[in-house]
């Protein structure tokens, strides 16, 4: 009995990126790597930083060295959530630019919606308790970095979709005969 198997090579496509999905999902990984640079200075902070995190050197005045000597557990239970945080912004960024670099460049429109979903959430869960006012902090350091990886995510990211629906994917000769 003769079973023909399909392989990945039968269904592959040779979709070549026109210059919008190309440079959309370049700038798109760019900011994923964004998000892993301010990640990474935001876990660096955590162990070797004089403040709590990135634009944030103090609560309301109590500095970590003076929450310390009140309660040495609270500093470690603040630095515990911010490896946490820096660890899920950090493996968010990776799956970010590895989805724009390697989905979004191949055309494909699942690999865009997921890193898209995956950013658009994180930063709306995220940045509203910025809003509240509940302890003071350097709006420029503290939030820029992100803002700045964010608006260069959304230019591409539209570029990218723009560029992924008007270039149709090239087909095989042997689908065309087909």
């Amino acid at each position: 009995m003769n079973v023909d198997q399909a392989t990945a090579e039968q269904h592959r496509t040779d979709y070549e990126p026109g210059r919008g999905a190309r440079t959309g999902s370049l700038l798109m990984a760019l900011a994923g790597v964004g998000f892993v640079g301010y990640g990474v200075v935001f876990l660096v902070r955590t162990f070797f930083g004089s403040g709590f995190e990135l634009g944030v050197e103090t609560l309301n005045g109590v500095t970590p060295a003076q929450l310390d000597a009140v309660n040495p557990a609270i500093m470690h239970y603040i630095n515990h959530l911010h490896v946490a945080t820096a660890a899920f912004i950090i493996t968010t960024g990776i799956a970010i630019a590895a989805l724009a670099w390697y989905g979004v460049r191949s055309g494909l429109v699942w690999a865009w919606a997921t890193a898209v979903v995956a950013a658009v959430l994180g930063l709306a869960l995220a940045l509203p308790m910025h809003y509240m006012d509940l302890f003071s902090h350097n709006w420029v350091t503290h939030l820029g970095p992100i803002y700045l990886a964010s608006i260069v995510f959304v230019v591409g990211a539209i570029l990218a979709y723009r560029g992924i629906q008007s270039e149709p994917p090239q087909v095989e000769p042997d689908e065309e005969m087909a």
